[in-house]
C-alpha cells in the first residue's frame, strides 16, 4: 500500500532519516514521498510524531 504525507506534517524530518530507500525529501514546508522510490514498507508512518503519514 502506498503512503502519503498529509497537511499534519510539521516538517520535523524524523521520517526522512528512517526511510530505508531514501524516498522522502523536503518539499516546501513539509516532507514528500517519492512514489517511484518508495517500497511502501510503512517505516515512515511508524516514526511520524504527528501521524501525518497515512496509507494512500
Amino acid at each position: 500500500m502506498a503512503y502519503k504525507v498529509t497537511d499534519a506534517c510539521v516538517n520535523c524530518g524524523s521520517c526522512e532519516g528512517e526511510c530505508p530507500v531514501g524516498a522522502i525529501s523536503e518539499a516546501g514546508n513539509a516532507r514528500a514521498i517519492d512514489a517511484d522510490k518508495s517500497i511502501s514498507c510503512g517505516t515512515c508512518a511508524g516514526t511520524c510524531p504527528t501521524g501525518a503519514i497515512v496509507e494512500a
